[in-house]
């Protein structure tokens, strides 16, 4: 059985989390998680993972 792990949903799930938890943050979290997803798409061929 193999199965794919996307990393920008992850990123995106915890994000909206933070922001819900800490809404003062907004400004950082955002300016992370966009970072984060340019690296990604950068370096990271679409931050997949597939485990077997």
């Amino acid at each position: 059985m193999n199965l794919t792990l996307s990393i920008a949903p992850l990123v995106s799930l915890l994000a909206g989390i933070l922001i819900l938890v800490v809404p003062r943050l907004l400004n950082y979290i955002v300016a992370i998680y966009l970072i984060v997803i340019g690296l990604l798409g950068l370096f990271g061929g679409g931050g997949q993972f597939h485990l077997k």
